[in-house]
């Protein structure tokens, strides 16, 4: 028996000031306007809401007349696929035209809009970003999406295949999605398409690869669907991947931090993802050192922090506790994380200018001096004084 469907007039984002002027302003202007997505689909899993996506019976044109006619801004992000984003007291909103794909190479579309709304909900990829909710907190549910939602299924919109011809990046959003929301064993005919179509992820850019892969492992427990994505190759058509999957699911909800883990060569990522020089810099510095210990002295630490940096540091003993057999919230483990915090890098007292100072040329000689002062500074768990050092400088 079909569930009755709940009504969200109480949410606090739909009533938002904003978001009401937005929609009676639609309204006014000769159109229908629904939340559709991921707002809805969150509030009904009981899950916080950021971004806000209205559908519209309004075409594009019609849009950005409304935001003159109601002094909204209006930028044109999406024109030709009938996006606009709508800025309302500070807020954007993005509102898209109800419509359907007329051609589709799995990387792009051409889209004809239309007032049909189960048109514009049978073209989407998955049930539970289906819905639309109205300004009165009804909700338009075309695809059996409520269902889908109360046993937290991941399922397309009718044929798997077909939304993933449409889309090859639904393969990598089909997971990614099981992982955020799903519960239980993944909807079987969507896994079958997905592993079928996996060599289709090839085709896709670096850049669409590299923010569904982060977001993926922004779930909360990523290890259960990423050991079915490598059962099923998929996995091994993104990246080189170890099979650290019960260090992946210990370690903190930071996306590069799992993808390390999750990397076969960290080093190579660049190779087959797009990652921002901060980044790959981040990842490159971890991969100098090996996971930190608990068993290091409170010296060795401070040492170590002051080589490699207080993200190194960090990165480096969370991911040593990860790979550890110590309890997530263990203190040793714990203290030693947190040491960035607790404890300043020092700046080391000795410059070429003070070398210069006491009689010693600049040149070779004065760097190999300066890096033989900071080794005994270093070594003296920088307490030696600048007096002191500059006076071995002399010896």
């Amino acid at each position: 028996m079909k569930r009755a469907l709940p009504n969200l007039a109480d949410q606090a984002w739909l009533q938002n000031a904003g978001l009401q002027k937005l929609l009676h302003a639609i309204q006014s202007a000769g159109g229908e306007a629904r939340v559709v997505g991921g707002a809805v689909r969150n509030a009904l899993l009981g899950i916080a809401t950021n971004d806000i996506d209205i559908a519209t019976t309004l075409a594009p044109d019609g849009i950005l007349r409304m935001c003159k006619q109601n002094g909204f801004q209006g930028v044109e992000t999406g024109l030709s696929h009938g996006t606009v984003t709508v800025i309302v007291s500070h807020q954007p909103f993005e509102v898209t035209t109800l419509r359907r794909d007329i051609a589709t190479d799995g990387r792009h579309a051409a889209v004809a809009f239309t007032n049909d709304w189960r048109e514009d909900a049978l073209r989407r990829d998955f049930t539970i970003n289906a819905l639309y909710c109205g300004v009165d907190g009804n909700i338009l549910d075309f695809t059996n999406s409520y269902a889908d939602i109360l046993t937290r299924k991941v399922r397309f919109v009718g044929s798997p295949a077909k939304r993933i011809k449409e889309d090859h990046l639904r393969i990598l959003r089909f997971f990614r999605f099981h992982a955020q929301y799903g519960r239980g064993l993944p909807d079987a005919e969507g896994l079958a398409a997905c592993a079928r179509a996996r060599r289709s992820i090839k085709k896709l850019s670096l850049e669409r690869i590299t923010q569904e892969i982060l977001k993926l492992l922004s779930a909360p427990k990523p290890s259960v669907t990423l050991k079915l994505m490598a059962h099923h190759e998929v996995l091994k058509a993104v990246l080189p991947h170890s099979v650290e999957w019960r260090c992946i699911d210990r370690l903190p909800k930071d996306p590069l931090l799992r993808l390390f883990a999750l990397a076969k060569h960290p080093t190579d990522l660049d190779a087959v993802l797009r990652l921002s020089n901060a980044q790959k810099d981040r990842l490159f510095a971890l991969a100098q050192v090996s996971p930190l210990t608990v068993a290091l002295t409170e010296k060795e630490r401070r040492q170590i922090l002051y080589a490699i940096g207080p993200i190194a540091f960090r990165d480096a003993a969370m991911l040593g506790h990860a790979k550890s057999r110590a309890r997530i919230d263990d203190a040793k483990w714990l203290q030693l994380i947190d040491l960035p915090n607790q404890w300043q890098r020092p700046i080391f007292p000795i410059t070429g200018s003070d070398l210069k100072e006491i009689g010693i040329a600049p040149g070779p000689k004065m760097g190999a001096i300066l890096r033989t002062l900071e080794d005994w500074w270093i070594a003296s768990d920088f307490t030696e004084t600048r007096a002191a050092l500059l006076q071995r400088a002399t010896m």
